[in-house]
């Protein structure tokens, strides 16, 4: 469980695949490390089980080439931005000492979503205080706040202010979600209908994508907002 460049820590299984996982595998390939945190075990979803989502996302994780992933054991649905949560995520960006933080939608259909967003950017913050004390493996970690968080777009529509071209990944993300198979379209399955197990889900998901990309001129993209501005180093780069 080592440092890496780039953490990811959303609310339930499959957030990243849906959201970020374009932008995972382009900085993987640019040689940056990314590693995976999810806040809870997705336990309340539709469909499936949390051991069934456990195993979907140990698989996606491998396809992504994420260094790892595991949960915080917040409960699903119930959890609230308050001490003994944001400790948690402290821990875990202590931990890991990203760089940047990647993390879920301000604002969205999930409340998960948005709460996940709020205890995410909390913690960030916190983190980098050195008069609160959390301990990893009975020794003192020393306070870290990553230099960037980054919020997805996901379900709800939210105006972009970053955008990552992520069209040579586009393949190997769609391989990254058909892990999650218990979660999404089968009309083999028996199993309650859900938003993302509708049929119109993946053809909602590839025009979001479109779209993001048509605003940067390629093909498909992957967008966040910010709290604070990132910063360049050379205007001439700007796509």
């Amino acid at each position: 469980m080592e440092q890496v460049d780039i953490l990811c820590i959303t609310a339930h299984p499959d957030d990243v695949e849906i959201s970020m996982a374009g932008t995972v595998l382009h900085h993987i390939a640019l040689g940056h490390s990314v590693g995976l945190v999810e806040l809870t075990a997705g336990e309340l979803g539709t469909r499936g089980n949390a051991a069934l989502r456990a195993q979907e996302a140990e698989a996606a994780r491998v396809v992504l080439g994420a260094r790892f992933r595991y949960q915080l054991g917040l409960p699903d649905g119930f959890f609230r931005v308050d001490e003994p949560s944001l400790l948690k995520v402290v821990h875990a960006i202590r931990r890991h000492r990203p760089k940047v933080l990647l993390t879920n939608a301000v604002r969205d259909r999930h409340p998960d979503h948005g709460r996940g967003a709020e205890l995410v950017a909390q913690a960030a913050f916190l983190s980098g205080l050195r008069r609160i004390h959390t301990t990893h493996d009975g020794r003192e970690q020393e306070a870290w706040r990553p230099t960037q968080v980054l919020h997805a777009i996901q379900d709800h529509w939210v105006e972009p202010q970053l955008l990552v071209d992520i069209t040579p990944f586009w393949e190997k993300k769609q391989e990254a979600l058909r892990c999650f198979a218990s979660q999404f379209h089968d009309p083999k399955s028996s199993e309650p209908q859900s938003p993302i197990a509708n049929p119109d889900f993946m053809p909602f998901l590839e025009g979001r994508h479109r779209q993001l990309g048509r605003l940067m001129n390629v093909t498909f993209a992957e967008g966040f907002t910010t709290a604070r501005p990132p910063g360049v180093d050379d205007l001439v780069a700007l796509r």
